[in-house]
C-alpha cells in the first residue's frame, strides 16, 4: 500500500497521507511523491481543488527522523525543496483537514493550504530548535507575517506544542470543528469551491498572494542554506540520536563556536 493516496472524484483530488503505523512521518521518498501530486494537479484541468488529510489519528509527526538521520538533505539531495516548489506554483485551492498531532513540517506544510480545518484533537508544535535545526517552508517569513514576530518566537523558539484552539486565534487554521465533523466540513468547502469558476479562482489566488510569494520565496532560500549546515552539525547528531534513543539531549558537551569580530 502507498504512502500516498490520491483518489480523483467531482474535480476534487483527495490526497491522504497513508502511513499511520508510523504516524504518518514523512520520508524523503514521500516529499518527492507529495510535490509530483501537487505538479501534477497543477496542470490537469480536471482537478479544480485539492482534498488533503491522513489516515488514522495523526496528521502528520513531520520528518520520519530515522530517514532523516541517515539521509540528510543537501543542496544535491533534498527531496524537501521540491515539495516547496510544487507548494509555491500552485495555484488551485488546498483545503486541509487536521487530526491529532501536526509536528514540525506536519505545521509548516499548512501555511500553503488557503484552508485549513482542525479537530479538537489536533496538537501543532514547531519543535525545529529543540532538534538543533531551524524552520522550513518558508515559514520564517509566512509565520511572523501572520501572527506577528513575538507570537512566532513564543512557538519556534521555545518549541513548545499548542492546541487546535491556540491556533485558531492565531489564524494558523481557519476553524476548529468536531473531530467527527473533520472530514465532512472540508469535504464540503473543496466541493463548494469545485462548483466555483476555476479560472477566476485560481487569478484570485495569485492576486491574494502577491508579493508574498516572493518573499515565501526569499525565506526558503535563506532557511536551505541554513538548514543544509545545521543538520549535519554536532547538535543536530546529538538531538535527532537522542530522539531515536528516547533520551535527553546533552548539549552541554557540545562547544559552540565563538564568532569572529
Amino acid at each position: 500500500m502507498s504512502d500516498i493516496v490520491t483518489e480523483r472524484s467531482s474535480g476534487i483530488l483527495r490526497v491522504q497521507f497513508n502511513r499511520p503505523e508510523k504516524k504518518n512521518a514523512m520520508t524523503g521518498a514521500m516529499y518527492t511523491s507529495l510535490a509530483d501530486i501537487f505538479n501534477e494537479a497543477d496542470e490537469d484541468e480536471e482537478v479544480r481543488v485539492v482534498l488533503w488529510h491522513s489516515a488514522g489519528d495523526t496528521f502528520s509527526a513531520g520528518n520520519d527522523v530515522g530517514d532523516f538521520l541517515h539521509n540528510p538533505p543537501g543542496p544535491d539531495a533534498f527531496p524537501q525543496g521540491a515539495l516547496m516548489d510544487a507548494f509555491v506554483t500552485f495555484e488551485k485551492p488546498i483545503v486541509a483537514a487536521v487530526q491529532g498531532a501536526a509536528i514540525g513540517g506536519g505545521t509548516t506544510m499548512l501555511t500553503h493550504c488557503d484552508f485549513v480545518y482542525a479537530g479538537p484533537s489536533a496538537r501543532f508544535q514547531l519543535p525545529f530548535i529543540n532538534l538543533a535545526l531551524v524552520p522550513e517552508f518558508g515559514s520564517s517569513y509566512s509565520l511572523p507575517s501572520r501572527i506577528g514576530y513575538l507570537r512566532a518566537a513564543d512557538l519556534y523558539l521555545l518549541g513548545e506544542p499548542f492546541g487546535a484552539a491556540r491556533a485558531a486565534e492565531l489564524g494558523i487554521v481557519t476553524r476548529v470543528v468536531p473531530d467527527r465533523e473533520l472530514l465532512a466540513t472540508a469535504t464540503q468547502t473543496a466541493q463548494k469551491l469545485a462548483a466555483k469558476p476555476g479560472g477566476a479562482l485560481r487569478a484570485s489566488k495569485r492576486l491574494l498572494k502577491q508579493g508574498f510569494i516572493e518573499q515565501v520565496k526569499a525565506a526558503m532560500k535563506a532557511e536551505d542554506q541554513v538548514f543544509f549546515e545545521r543538520v549535519r552539525s554536532a547538535e543536530a547528531k546529538e538531538a535527532l540520536s537522542a530522539f531515536l534513543e528516547k533520551r535527553p539531549p546533552n548539549f552541554n558537551k557540545i562547544a559552540t563556536p565563538v564568532a569572529a569580530e
